[in-house]
């Protein structure tokens, strides 16, 4: 792609609101051969035709242009690692411009995310909270039911960057992982990272998990959740074969399965709300069937205020904000600077979205 008319590379940035001066500073000190350009949209409208077709890349949340204004893109960067919300976009489904995604920048946010939730539960903090607002020093009475992390299992449902991240601190905790993915992964090879990684974290090789399951269908999932976990991660993508994946059957199965003398399983989801059955979800933490939940996506987004979902017991919901960080958006422009060299050297791009498999 490209034009001898559009030799220099101009990127455009079409957000639904302004960043802060330092922020455009970092960027620009990033690609200063490069015209950077901004765009304020409201959420998911169209790039104007004038600014579509003077770009030659597109970093964007969701605003997209006309496939006949893009015949300049080299490639379209979007800020999330999910695209479920412009799947159906025509730039999507019409053409072959690359896509890119941030896939790779959540790991350490969502893993401190996920720590955190895990150690408020499990340390009982929201009582000392309280007790500490209302001045009230406590007694040895809150070591009822409190447990560590050391022995315990970890299953995480898709290891990408945030589930190898999330397996990277588990383990610092003394725990063990177990890894899930839809397609089997029986060698090395196979088991490396070969999207954007953060140096110095995740499991870029693959050899945390201490075993790796597979498979699309419910016998396989069945077998994973049969292994006697006590925390199950998810962090797959929303498409339709992990729409509603686990429900009442899954979470009974989970129960039925934990160890002797462990807590009843807890489940972390911070991929999107509709992998879960919610209503299901609801019952199992009503019953005590699963001991809790942290939750940073729910169905839907956002959450009506009269919504069950909210007054649960042991239920922590979060806003959608568990990848947010002052270095989200900045390390999102390294994955760009990165697919800029790799195309003008002609290699493939890395976090390339897949036409077909959703993500």
């Amino acid at each position: 792609m490209g034009d001898a008319s559009l030799p220099k590379t101009n990127i455009l940035l079409a957000f639904y609101k302004e960043f802060p001066a330092v922020f455009y500073d970092q960027v620009r000190s990033r690609f200063s051969d490069a015209e950077i350009t901004s765009l304020i949209l409201p959420l998911g409208t169209p790039i104007p035709q004038e600014a579509a077709r003077k770009a030659t890349i597109i970093v964007t949340l969701g605003s997209l242009p006309k496939p006949e204004d893009a015949k300049h893109i080299k490639f379209i960067h979007f800020f999330s690692a999910g695209l479920d919300k412009v799947i159906h976009n025509p730039i999507l489904t019409d053409s072959d411009i690359p896509v890119t995604t941030s896939s790779g920048i959540h790991g350490p946010p969502i893993s401190e995310w996920t720590l955190l939730n895990w150690l408020a539960a499990s340390r009982k903090f929201s009582i000392t909270y309280e007790d500490q607002k209302k001045h009230i020093w406590g007694n040895e009475a809150y070591g009822t039911g409190i447990q560590d992390h050391v022995g315990k299992k970890i299953g995480i449902l898709g290891y990408g960057s945030i589930g190898r991240q999330i397996a990277r601190v588990s383990i610092a905790l003394g725990a063990t992982v177990y890894a899930y993915t839809a397609s089997p992964k029986p060698t090395p090879a196979s088991r490396r990272d070969q999207h954007y990684i953060i140096p110095g974290t995740g499991d870029p090789d693959g050899t945390l998990p201490v075993s790796w399951h597979h498979g699309t269908d419910k016998a396989s999932l069945h077998s994973f959740l049969s292994l006697g976990l006590d925390h199950v991660v998810v962090s797959l993508p929303l498409t339709p074969q992990t729409t509603h994946l686990l429900g009442a059957e899954e979470f009974a199965l989970l129960a039925a399965n934990k160890p002797q003398g462990h807590r009843n399983p807890y489940l972390t989801n911070i991929s999107r709300g509709k992998v879960i059955d919610q209503d299901a979800l609801i019952k199992s933490l009503e019953s005590g069937e699963l001991s809790g939940a942290a939750l940073d996506v729910t169905d839907p987004e956002p959450l009506p205020k009269d919504h069950p979902l909210w007054d649960a017991p042991n239920v922590q919901i979060s806003p959608h904000i568990s990848p947010l960080g002052d270095e989200y958006f900045v390390r999102s422009f390294d994955i760009v600077r990165e697919n800029l060299e790799r195309s003008r050297r002609g290699d493939p791009l890395i976090n390339a979205y897949k036409r077909g498999k959703g993500y």
